[in-house]
Parts: C-alpha cells; structure tokens; sequence
C-alpha cells in the first residue's frame, strides 16, 4: 500500500513523502492515526503540484534569505553593557542584547536565532562574532563589539 505522509514517522520517512508499507499498518495505523493518507491517482497528482507550488515559494523564500544574509554579513554593532573599573561587565552580554543591538541597526532578527561565537558568556569589552540564523541552512556571521554604557 502507497501513503503520502501527511507528518513526520520515526523510522518509516518525513512530511510529503510518498512511502510503501504493508496493508494492515497503513489502514490501521497510519491513516487513522492522520499521519497519512491513501496516495491514489488523483491523490499523487494533488501532492506533485503541491510539490511544484511549494517549490517555487521556497526558491523565493531562500533567495530573500540570501539578500539578507549578504546585507548582514559585513555588520559591525556595538552592545553597550556596564562594567567595573577592571573592565569586567557586571553580568554578562547575551543574544537579547546582541538582537536589540541589531534591531536598532536597522536588521530584522529574532533573538531565538542568534548564537554567540566561542565563549558562552560575554563578560569582558572587546570585540565578538554572533551567527544568525536567517532561514533553515543560511546563516550570517555578524561582529558586535562590548563597549562601557556611559554613566547617566
């Protein structure tokens, strides 16, 4: 029996894919459970040209992804963090201030897709690296520098 797999199955295949199992398991498990459906003829022709359409909005998807990884790359931000005489930041600079230091250069980032370079915890000046994370495989490595927040 042929399903099309309506989510992901351990050990049998991922989403969309058009997978061969035994009777009893696709009529009694997989298609009940909503984890598939029978891949009839018209059924095969309904996931190609989702397939096709799905397809197409991913190449848009990635080549705008793309844009904005180039855009991002070569950017330098600034993190402003208070710190003792000794230079030492009192805590530490994270991923949300390396976003919102972003966002105020103008860049759209989630805080969720930023990773810290090296070090998991910023606690001196200086400068760092950060990658982005902007769509599934295409990141951007961005540079930030730790600077003393000046005293209000």
């Amino acid at each position: 029996m042929e399903v099309i797999l309506k989510q992901d199955v351990q050990n049998l295949g991922n989403k969309d894919e058009i997978v061969t199992v035994k009777n009893g398991y696709g009529a009694n498990w997989l298609i009940p459970q909503g984890l598939a459906v029978m891949a009839t003829p018209s059924a095969k022709k309904i996931h190609a040209e989702n397939m096709k359409q799905r397809a197409h909005k991913e190449a848009a998807l990635r080549a705008e992804a793309e844009a904005k990884a180039a855009k991002m790359e070569g950017i330098t931000v600034k993190v402003a963090a208070k710190v003792s005489e000794k230079g030492k930041v009192f805590g530490s600079v994270s991923n949300i201030q390396v976003a919102d230091a972003l966002i105020a250069a103008g860049q759209d980032v989630d805080k969720k897709n930023i990773t810290l370079v090296g070090e998991a915890l910023v606690k001196e000046l200086g400068a760092y690296q950060a990658t982005v994370k902007i769509y599934k495989d295409i990141k951007a490595t961005v540079n930030f520098e730790v600077v003393a927040a000046e005293e209000e």
